[in-house]
């Protein structure tokens, strides 16, 4: 899972690799429109037909897909759950909190967010191997507060699901050597239910592809950190060139593997963090 910071993102920055921005008219059009499809809906919901309010959202589903490019190329082309890009599957554009039904634990059911189903603030991107999966998935803590049309509280709702453009939720999933998604050093058990809970739900283990890969770049990175302690043992008082010349390129590899456009980049991350060396810690930056 990878840190977006989509409250501070907007499709007319111009400093978004591969990514044509939009003009200012264009945006305020797109989120014009978003406000008139918002208050369509408003008006079905009040007439209580829930099923024209439903065909309604997918009717008009090529809205939220205007934004799928710009979406992807603020994570460098990386799903936002898994941080792969090809491994899982093609992209949606995922809605965090669902649009149509919200299911609990237990499976109950009770209405979505639907008032949410053109607000880009609650797209997100995610490979479909995950999002088949987690469907209208979102339970809530038991005694949250529940958002609804008449009383918005979305920000108060204590919430199951990891959400990558929280940097808090980010920072509760960690990876071991096997390439498996485990809960961060020291998570209470509330976190660690949450994060258990998301990994299971978005099939972050379960995705034998997935897995694969991570412990690939766990094996490389280990190799990586194996062959620069091998070099600095060599390098003595600093007499050593061709030694610290050694150190210096195994960094920068190390230093790259961690970078937000390498893919699964946060298993390399958590394979130096490890080590609890403060040396190799500050490649992490």
């Amino acid at each position: 899972m990878i840190w977006i910071d989509l409250e501070h993102k907007k499709p007319t920055d111009a400093d978004i690799p591969g990514w044509q921005p939009w003009s200012r008219q264009t945006w305020t059009e797109w989120l014009t429109e978003s406000e008139g499809l918002v208050k369509r809906l408003a008006a079905l919901n009040a007439a209580g037909d829930l099923n024209a309010r439903n065909k309604f959202i997918d009717d008009n589903s090529a809205h939220w897909g205007k934004l799928k490019p710009w979406l992807q190329a603020i994570s460098h082309g990386k799903c936002w759950f898994s941080e792969a890009k090809e491994l899982y599957s093609h992209y949606d554009v995922e809605h965090f909190r669902p649009k149509k039904e919200a299911k609990a634990l237990d499976g109950t059911i009770r209405d979505g967010y639907w008032w949410l189903a053109f607000d880009y603030m609650n797209f997100r991107v995610c490979g479909n191997v995950g999002n088949r999966k987690k469907g209208g998935w979102f339970p809530l803590q038991d005694g949250s507060l529940r958002s609804s049309y008449e009383k918005r509280c979305e920000e108060s709702e204590t919430g199951y699901l990891l959400d990558p453009i929280d940097i808090d939720d980010v920072k509760l999933l960690a990876f071991d050597e096997e390439g498996k998604a485990v809960p961060v050093p020291g998570a209470s058990d509330w976190e660690t239910c949450r994060v258990m809970e998301t990994v299971r739900r978005l099939k972050l283990n379960e995705h034998e592809a997935l897995t694969e890969e991570r412990r690939k770049i766990w094996a490389k990175v280990s190799d990586l950190i194996g062959q620069y302690s091998h070099a600095k043992s060599h390098c003595g008082d600093g007499g050593n060139p061709a030694a610290k010349q050694k150190m210096r390129d195994l960094a920068r590899q190390m230093r790259l593997s961690v970078g937000p456009t390498e893919e699964l980049s946060s298993v390399a991350r958590w394979c130096i963090l490890l080590r609890n060396d403060p040396q190799l810690s500050r490649l992490l930056g």
